[in-house]
């Protein structure tokens, strides 16, 4: 829990004023759903990994969007969970509960607009086996008001490039019910990929893998400042094939996705899931984490190839820090690197969970 110093300052703060920004806050830089002494819990995070507030969650969370100006975050159940919370962190209240409709699932992520007045919620349609996007109001308490195709099944993922309502999803293929749990339903039809669409739900532009690799479920997102985006993916398919995990793109861009693969030792370790993606600072290189491996493996963004890895138990987590990356495990570590060999920054008495949101 935040101080009771902090605490208090942050009641204040919130009753003098009707919109507590994150700068009022004390500028949490993160945020990472958890599993405490208590339960579980999503934790704001400054610059050096500081414990900034923490407020507790009714169920295991899985990502958390956070609103662009005030200080306010939706945190979202693990998939195939059916509610999300909307969080006051200045107050730690609950300002709203979020649950997904009759026949619906979230994904466990969201986004807000670039404006902050409306949430986008990937979510599944269960008995129509298809991807559909929720849009939330914001400025009528969270009002939901309609929704639109993914272009695709299973859309995990979701971002918006820099600057503009238009949104990269990432469909990983995947159809499930909530009485099968996790368990993927369609193997023999599954086909992951990346749409284009807008703020009004106007497909502008689908892009896949080769064939042979469509069972590589995309999963995961990360943006780069130039719109680039960087795509981690968790392998469906026979388990004696080890195809690559990592991708980067330019949406509308004729060029194919650029993949990047490890040598062949490290790569069969991460046992064909990546958990988590991200950007460096200086964007030049992407990495991805993976729990199973325990490791992280750095790549060039614009030419996939491998850089170095870190090693690290049951790693998931992960952004850009303020050298190269940051990272989160369930081991309670948090560590920076900007070369193979990690330092760590903090070590909590907690499990983080998959992953470091950046505010």
């Amino acid at each position: 829990m935040t101080t009771r110093r902090g605490f208090l300052a942050g009641l204040l703060a919130a009753s003098l004023s009707p919109s507590v920004s994150w700068a009022d806050l004390g500028g949490p830089r993160y945020l990472s759903a958890a599993k405490t002494a208590k339960g579980y819990a999503l934790i704001g995070l400054d610059a050096s990994a500081k414990p900034i507030f923490r407020v507790p969650m009714p169920g295991r969370g899985h990502a958390a969007a956070a609103h662009p100006h005030q200080a306010e975050v939706v945190a979202f159940a693990r998939r195939p969970g059916t509610f999300a919370q909307v969080i006051d962190c200045a107050t730690g209240t609950v300002k709203a509960q979020l649950h997904s409709p009759e026949g619906r699932h979230f994904y466990g992520h969201g986004v807000f607009s670039a404006d902050g007045q409306m949430l986008f919620t990937p979510e599944n349609d269960y008995e129509q086996g298809t991807g559909r996007i929720a849009i939330w109001d914001r400025t009528r308490g969270y009002r939901r008001i309609g929704d639109f195709s993914s272009g695709g099944v299973g859309p995990h993922d979701m971002l918006h490039l820099p600057g503009t309502d238009t949104f990269v999803i990432a469909n990983g293929g995947i159809d499930t019910h909530p009485e099968s749990g996790r368990t993927a339903l369609n193997l023999p039809s599954m086909r992951a990929n990346l749409a284009l669409v807008s703020a009004s739900g106007e497909l502008l532009e689908i892009t896949q893998l080769p064939p042979e690799l469509r069972l590589n479920s995309i999963r995961h997102l990360s943006v780069r400042s130039d719109g680039m985006v960087g795509f981690a993916m968790q392998w469906q398919g026979d388990s004696t094939r080890h195809p690559a995990l990592v991708g980067t793109y330019l949406p509308g861009s004729d060029a194919a996705p650029v993949l990047g693969q490890a040598p062949e030792v490290l790569h069969r370790a991460m046992k064909g899931y990546a958990g988590s993606i991200a950007f460096s600072r200086d964007g030049a290189q992407v990495a991805i984490s993976s729990p199973r491996g325990g490791m992280i493996h750095v790549f060039e963004a614009a030419t996939g190839a491998f850089d170095w890895h870190v090693t690290e138990e049951d790693v998931c987590g992960l952004n850009r820090g303020p050298g190269g990356f940051v990272a989160t495990a369930g081991t309670g570590r948090i560590i920076g690197f900007d070369g193979p060999e990690q330092r760590q920054i903090a070590q909590a008495d907690l499990a983080w969970d998959n992953h470091l949101i950046r505010i």
